[in-house]
């Protein structure tokens, strides 16, 4: 539901600022900002994709570890919880970035993040794949993940 409602957000917002960056006819007056702010914007975004992946898979390799099943779900729902809060910042710098420098690697950037967005959205399978569940411990997720 959280990746819902954080996609719900920044797609919008990011493309009502494409929309206005293709136009070409708007002009808000924005503020020029100095060059280092693209180039830490682009950086920042490009390193949170990064990280995110990193941590991701660390965080999975202490629930792999793990001996119960509530304490692998525990570690990878808190993972996958903090995932997404960093794929909903770069969504929003990669806003900001295309909107002040309106250049295309904040498209790119959105453009990755959205595929983050979509692969790892949580599901039984991919649960039971990335935790490396036994077959009774994949049934219990997938149970759980049953509408009721």
């Amino acid at each position: 539901m959280m990746v819902l409602i954080l996609m719900v957000i920044s797609l919008p917002l990011f493309g009502f600022v494409y929309l206005y960056y293709n136009s070409g006819n708007l002009d808000w007056n924005l503020p020029t900002l100095p060059n280092f702010v693209h180039g830490l914007l682009v950086g920042m975004g490009v390193g949170l994709l990064i990280g995110q992946y990193v941590i991701f898979h660390s965080k999975l390799k202490i629930a792999k570890a793990a001996e119960e099943l509530f304490q692998k779900m525990a570690i990878y729902i808190k993972a996958t919880r903090n995932r997404f809060l960093i794929l909903f910042a770069v969504s929003l710098m990669s806003t900001v970035g295309l909107l002040f420098f309106k250049s295309a690697f904040y498209v790119v950037i959105f453009a990755v993040t959205l595929l983050f967005y979509s692969l790892a959205k949580p599901t039984p399978d991919r649960i039971k794949r990335l935790l490396k569940l036994n077959k009774e411990d994949a049934e219990i997720v997938k149970d759980i993940a049953r509408p009721s």
